[in-house]
């Protein structure tokens, strides 16, 4: 599927718009949740479709990037489309492509795989599709679709090249997905973030669901595995709900999902507890502060921008407490390299720097001297690969002995993360 790299974003609908109509418009086939943001979206595409299966709703899941797989970021009743799948949607589409392409409207990468999820998804059929942009939302290929709820996750400064210089003028284009007559959830703000995404859904007449005020976590504590939740939700309280995820960031999430999905269902009545319950124990999100080992702890993150370094390190701090925390890092070049660097130095104790397999990766030795001048010289170990990055990260964790508590952090990018899980054999993400 040779299309232009990934992150050539163009803002424009036109050529996914067309393509559409000469499907025969699959993406109106079935009610969406659309979810924007600059942080969560992935791990609340993944609680909202976990609800909705629960519910014994057939549901298809719209993801990316992906961690190893492409076929991760369209799955079907939670698991990814099979190999041979894959290529069958891509077949039953490349005619069409081909139409759109000959009119000089070359469909990019990302174009053609939201395509290639509208298509799935109908043909299956799903009873529901949770859809998750790629970046934006107004000029996001995903945006052809109109979400009956639009979930906004956390906003904050990402993307900045495409999106917009502040958090306001981000807010305005991931408001894009809010459409006339649908619910908008809202995670909690920044308040020029949160008059921007309020005023949208004014203009367009959605009903607002805020996370703080109509819905919200009334009470979290920690738990073996995970946090121990009370939820706030539009139609009801839900009480003693474990959530087998770690931080504040996720148990928002987690209030976030369960609003989208009353939202979505008919009446006014409440959820049921029990499903609620078996269906947030069910929840997994590959690749977000995630144990992929034990003795010593690896914990694998996909965090990439500040906003999201500081919601993972809080959370590393809160749920593990370990005597000593080394990083092990690879980011991409065109990141806020230095701002999150500066998050983790008063969390970490030692810093591995590397590369992950993007060519956008940042080189080890530009990010070497660049933690060099936050962390001081000491601090920092310098490896040209992730394996290589990896050992030296375990082998510092283990000199602390094996009653010191020292756990290894693996951030920087969804990339690393995905790097990671496969050189630690994580499995598939699913």
């Amino acid at each position: 599927m040779e299309r232009g790299v990934e992150w050539n974003f163009e803002p424009t609908l036109d050529r996914i718009a067309a393509l559409m109509d000469v499907l025969g418009s699959p993406q109106d086939a079935y009610p969406i949740v659309h979810v924007a943001g600059t942080n969560g979206k992935s791990s609340t595409t993944r609680m909202i479709e976990t609800l909705l299966r629960e519910r014994n709703l057939r549901v298809g899941r719209f993801t990316s990037p992906h961690l190893v797989s492409m076929r991760e970021r369209i799955s079907i009743d939670g698991v990814p489309l099979s190999e041979e799948r894959f290529t069958e949607v891509y077949l039953d589409i490349e005619p069409y492509l081909k139409m759109i392409d000959d009119q000089g409207r070359r469909l990019s990468f990302f174009e053609t795989l939201t395509a290639m999820a509208f298509a799935a998804f109908a043909d299956a059929p799903v009873d529901v599709a949770v859809i998750e942009t790629g970046m934006g939302g107004s000029f996001d290929a995903t945006n052809v679709a109109d979400g009956t709820v639009a979930v906004i996750t956390p906003i904050s400064l990402d993307h900045m090249d495409y999106l917009g210089p502040d958090v306001a003028t981000i807010a305005g284009e991931k408001a894009g997905i809010i459409k006339p007559g649908a619910t908008a959830v809202l995670a909690q703000q920044q308040l020029p973030a949160a008059e921007v995404l309020v005023r949208r859904a004014v203009e367009t007449g959605a009903t607002v669901a805020r996370e703080g005020l109509e819905f919200g976590v009334l009470s979290r504590e920690l738990a073996v595995g995970g946090q121990l939740l009370s939820l706030k939700g539009l139609k009801g309280v839900y009480e003693e709900v474990l959530l087998p995820l770690y931080g504040a960031h996720q148990a928002g999430n987690a209030a976030c999902a369960l609003a989208a999905v009353e939202a979505l269902t008919a009446g006014e009545e409440p959820l049921g507890i029990d499903l609620v319950r078996q269906a947030f124990l069910n929840v997994t999100s590959p690749g977000r502060l995630e144990v992929v080992r034990r003795g010593p702890t690896v914990l694998v993150d996909a965090a990439h921008n500040p906003g999201g370094v500081q919601a993972t390190l809080e959370a590393v701090h809160e749920s593990f407490g370990f005597g000593k925390l080394i990083g092990v890092v690879a980011m991409f070049a065109d990141k806020d390299v230095q701002g999150i660097l500066e998050l983790m130095e008063p969390m970490m104790d030692e810093i591995v720097v590397t590369r992950n397999s993007s060519p956008r990766s940042m080189e080890p030795d530009r990010l070497a001297a660049l933690a060099g001048e936050i962390f001081g010289p000491d601090r920092v170990r310098l490896a040209e690969r992730l394996d290589e990055a990896i050992d030296v990260g375990i082998g510092l964790a283990d000199e602390e002995g094996e009653h010191s508590g020292a756990g290894v952090l693996i951030i920087g990018s969804v990339v690393t993360a995905g790097d990671a899980r496969l050189l630690l054999k994580a499995g598939e993400a699913t």
